[in-house]
Parts: C-alpha cells; structure tokens; sequence
C-alpha cells in the first residue's frame, strides 16, 4: 500500500499567453510535509503537459529563458 502525500495549498502565480494560442499556467503547490513545488501546465489546444519543479530546478529554467531571451532580442535588434 503506497501512502500519498496530499496538497494542502494552491496558490495561481501567472497565466502566459504564447505564440499560437498556447497557454502556460503557473501554480505553487505546498504539501502537508511543508513541500513546495512550482507546477506549470502547458495547453495546446486540447493537450495539457504538466510540469512539476523544485525552488532549483526553477531556478535552473528561469536562467535558462533569460539567457535565451537576451540572445534572441539582440538578435532582433542587429
């Protein structure tokens, strides 16, 4: 018998909306054993991907996209 750990509390942070009518919806999820997650649910159309995070692992995505971002928007300015 596998005992699960039950979400005690949701907080919505951000709705993006992307390119092509697609939609990335951030939460914070906190556990009863005081775990907190960031979830981030991806719509395409009717397809939903959802993505859980740790605080590092986000840290690690965010520096990412803004690496990214900073590459692409000189990009557009040269």
């Amino acid at each position: 018998m596998r005992s699960t750990i039950e979400e005690v509390n949701t907080t919505e942070l951000d709705e993006i909306m992307l390119p092509y009518g697609h939609t990335v919806k951030l939460k914070e999820i906190e556990y009863q054993n005081g775990m907190k997650i960031l979830r981030a649910t991806i719509r395409e159309n009717r397809r939903f991907t959802t993505l859980d995070f740790d605080a590092e692992r986000a840290s690690d995505l965010a520096t990412a996209l803004m690496n990214w971002s900073k590459t692409a928007k000189s990009a557009d300015t040269d």
